[in-house]
C-alpha cells in the first residue's frame, strides 16, 4: 500500500464513522421512543416522499464538530437535501425530533438557509417536514452571524416555486413560522402547530393548556384556517403532497404537467348533471357532485375543506389539464361568501396566478354573507381581498354562472362583464341582481307588481345573454365539453 492510500484510509474511515453517527440520528432509544409514538423518523419520512433511491443529503456533517468541542449532534436535528418526486427534483428538509427535540442550533440554522437558499437558486420546489421545538435555547450563549435567515429566503421564494409544509409533529416558534410560507400546509391528526408552546404560554399568561388545544390539527384546519388540510397518517400526508406537487409546474412560468390522452381525459357529454342541478334557486344541492363528474375520473383534490365550507376550493384534471377550481357550496348557508371562504379563495387564487393554473370558477351564491356576526368578523375586507386576488389573477379564467349569483358575490367569483374571462357560460335557470330579488324588493319598498317585475328581471339567462353578460347560455350535460374546448384552445 502506498503512503498516500495509508494516509487517505485514516480519514476515509474517520469519513464513515461520522457519516454513520449522523445517520444513526439520536440513537437507537428515541428512535424508539418516536416510533412509539407512531411517527417516522426524519430519514424515513424524506424515504417515504421521495422516489426510491433518489435522496441526495446536503449538510450531513453539520453539527457534527462544535468549536468548543461541545457533544456533537447528529445533523444537528435537520436532515435536507435533494430528492426526486414524481420524477421531478425537490429540496426537501426534515426536522429530526429524536436530536434535542428537533431545536434549531447555528449549523442547523446554516443548513436551513442554504437549502431554502438552493430552492431559490435552482428555482425547484421546496417541501418542509415539521417536528421540532423551535429556536434552541442554548443558542443564547453563542454569537450567531448576521446572514439572511431561511424566514427571509422563504419569503423571497413565494411564488416562484410550489412549496409544501408538511406537520407531522409538534412544531413551535421558528418552525412554525416557516410552515405558514407554502402554498399547501397539511397537518397529520396529532400533530400541532403554535408560535410558542405550553410552557411558554403558562409563564407569560399564566394558563394551563396542551399541544393539542394550543395548536392542533383539527382546530388549524376547520377553525383558524393557518392549515389547509388533514391527513390521518403520514403515509396521506406524503400522498397529498406528492399530488399537489404533481399538478403543478416546477416553477413559475413553465407549462402545468398535462396527462396523456386516455380515456379519463376525453370529452363527454355529463347528463347527470340535470339530476343534481335543480334549477330552482332556493333549493340546495351538492357542489362536490358536480365538480366529481365534470372532472377527470380520480383527479379532484380538494384544498382546505373544512375550513370556509361555504365555498369549496380544489385542484383537479379536466380533459387531462390541471386547474384551480373555485365553487360556491349551496349546501351550506346558501353559499354566501363569508370571511373564512373569501380567505381561503384569496390564498388559493394566488398560487392559481403564481403557477399559471387555469382558473375555473363556479358560481351559485346569494352574495356577501350579511348581518352583525358576519360584519363584526370582517366580511367585507375579507371580500374585498378576495376580488382584488381574483382581479389581479392573469391566466386562462372560466367562469360559468350556474344558477344565482347576487351582489358582490358575483364579483369576486369572477363574473363581472370586462373581467379577462377567456369564457363566460351560463346555465338557463340563472337568477342575476344587485341585491336578492325578495330582500331587494323589501327594502326598496317596492309594490307586489314591482316586486314581480323585479323577479321577472333577475329570472332566466336570456335578458342577460342579450346584454352580452353571457358569451354563451348553454345545456347541463355540455358543461365539461365546454370547458375542455376553451383549455385546449
Amino acid at each position: 500500500m502506498s503512503s498516500n492510500r495509508e494516509a487517505w484510509q485514516a480519514l476515509l474511515a474517520q469519513l464513515k464513522q461520522r457519516m454513520a453517527f449522523a445517520e444513526g440520528m439520536g440513537g437507537t432509544e428515541k428512535i424508539a421512543r418516536q416510533h412509539a409514538l407512531g411517527r417516522g423518523t426524519a430519514r424515513e419520512r424524506i424515504a417515504g416522499l421521495c422516489d426510491n433511491g433518489s435522496f441526495n443529503e446536503y449538510g450531513a456533517l453539520a453539527g457534527g464538530s462544535h468549536p468548543a468541542g461541545d457533544a456533537p449532534l447528529a445533523g444537528d436535528a435537520l436532515v435536507g437535501g435533494t430528492g426526486r418526486v414524481n420524477g421531478r427534483t425537490v429540496v426537501v428538509m426534515a426536522e429530526d425530533f429524536t436530536v434535542k427535540g428537533g431545536s434549531i442550533g447555528h449549523p442547523n440554522a446554516a443548513k436551513r438557509a442554504r437549502l431554502v437558499r438552493l430552492a431559490l437558486e435552482q428555482q425547484l420546489p421546496l417541501v418542509l417536514m415539521l417536528d421540532g421545538a423551535g429556536e434552541r435555547a442554548g443558542n443564547q450563549g453563542e454569537r450567531y452571524p448576521n446572514t439572511p435567515g431561511d424566514l427571509q429566503l422563504l419569503a423571497d421564494l413565494q411564488g416562484q416555486v410550489p412549496i409544501v409544509s408538511l406537520v407531522l409533529g409538534t412544531s413551535a416558534g421558528h418552525g412554525a413560522l416557516a410552515a405558514v410560507f407554502a402554498d399547501l400546509v397539511i397537518m397529520c391528526e396529532g400533530a400541532s402547530l403554535f408560535s410558542a408552546g405550553p410552557p411558554l404560554v403558562k409563564a407569560a399568561l399564566g394558563i394551563e393548556t396542551s399541544p393539542e388545544q394550543l395548536g392542533g390539527a383539527v382546530m388549524h384546519t376547520s377553525q383558524s384556517g393557518v392549515a389547509h388540510n388533514l391527513a390521518s397518517t403520514e403515509q396521506e400526508c406524503f400522498a397529498m403532497a406528492r399530488y399537489f406537487l404533481s399538478l403543478l409546474p416546477r416553477r413559475a412560468g413553465e407549462a402545468p404537467p398535462e396527462q396523456a390522452a386516455g380515456p379519463a381525459t376525453q370529452p363527454r357529454q355529463v347528463e347527470s348533471l340535470l339530476d343534481i342541478i335543480p334549477p330552482q334557486a332556493n333549493r340546495a344541492y351538492d357542489m362536490r357532485r358536480v365538480l366529481d363528474e365534470i372532472c377527470d375520473s380520480q383527479s379532484l383534490f380538494e384544498l382546505q375543506p373544512d375550513y370556509g365550507r361555504n365555498l369549496i376550493t380544489a385542484l383537479a384534471r379536466i380533459g387531462g389539464i390541471p386547474c384551480m377550481l373555485l365553487a360556491n357550496q349551496p349546501n351550506v348557508q346558501a353559499g354566501a361568501i363569508t370571511r373564512e371562504a373569501a380567505r381561503k379563495a384569496t390564498h388559493f387564487l394566488s398560487v392559481a396566478s403564481a403557477f399559471g393554473l387555469p382558473l375555473v370558477s363556479l358560481l351559485d351564491n346569494p352574495g356577501v354573507m350579511p348581518g352583525p356576526a358576519a360584519e363584526q368578523s370582517g366580511v367585507l375586507r375579507a371580500a374585498g381581498e378576495m376580488f382584488a386576488a381574483q382581479r389581479r389573477y392573469r391566466g386562462r379564467k372560466i367562469v360559468v354562472t350556474l344558477r344565482k349569483a347576487f351582489g358582490f358575490g358575483s364579483s369576486v367569483m369572477g363574473m363581472n362583464p370586462w373581467d379577462k374571462q377567456v369564457i363566460s357560460l351560463a346555465l338557463p335557470c340563472v337568477s342575476l341582481g344587485g341585491v336578492p330579488a325578495l330582500g331587494g324588493a323589501e327594502a326598496a319598498r317596492a309594490s307586489k307588481e314591482q316586486a314581480e317585475h323585479m323577479r321577472e328581471l333577475q329570472s332566466g339567462a336570456w335578458i342577460p345573454a342579450d346584454g352580452m353578460a353571457f358569451d354563451k347560455v348553454i345545456d347541463p350535460s355540455d358543461l365539461r365539453n365546454e370547458i375542455i374546448a376553451v383549455l385546449r384552445n
